[in-house]
């Protein structure tokens, strides 16, 4: 059974949580950003995939390059950012963008709501990154 009163653990996984977090938002609000500045034909939903997709693509870009300045190798670094954080990564996107749907109907920045964004963002595979940092002893930095 695995405690959840760990602080140590919280705050490590807090850590690799904003870490990703950091990653995943340079895709996903860049993408959004780009398709609200430009003319366009595609849906909501299209840009929205788009944005998950390239959410995804910069965290394991930036996770890889923090593993590789803690001395990994490319493979094993980019093994490790796309093994281990995944489904993080992917619980992180979503929140983060049916946020967004719910909130101003997709595929909008403004101010107010990158906040609330990022706060889900961050709090819904916090908890998955703390059990498995307790389970496992496995983290991405």
């Amino acid at each position: 059974m695995i405690s959840w009163k760990c602080k140590h653990t919280w705050k490590k996984s807090a850590v690799n949580t904003a870490w990703c977090l950091l990653g995943c938002s340079i895709g996903d609000f860049g993408t959004i950003y780009v398709f609200q500045i430009i003319e366009h034909s595609w849906s909501v939903w299209q840009v929205m995939t788009l944005a998950i997709i390239n959410g995804l693509l910069t965290s394991i870009a930036l996770e890889t390059v923090l593993l590789m300045r803690q001395n990994f190798d490319f493979k094993s670094a980019f093994e490790t950012a796309t093994g281990m954080s995944f489904i993080s990564m992917v619980a992180m996107e979503l929140a983060m963008n049916i946020t967004d749907v719910a909130l101003t109907g997709g595929a909008i920045l403004n101010f107010w709501v990158i906040p609330i964004m990022l706060t889900a963002g961050f709090v819904t595979p916090w908890p998955y990154n703390y059990w498995r940092l307790k389970k496992y002893n496995q983290s991405c930095h």
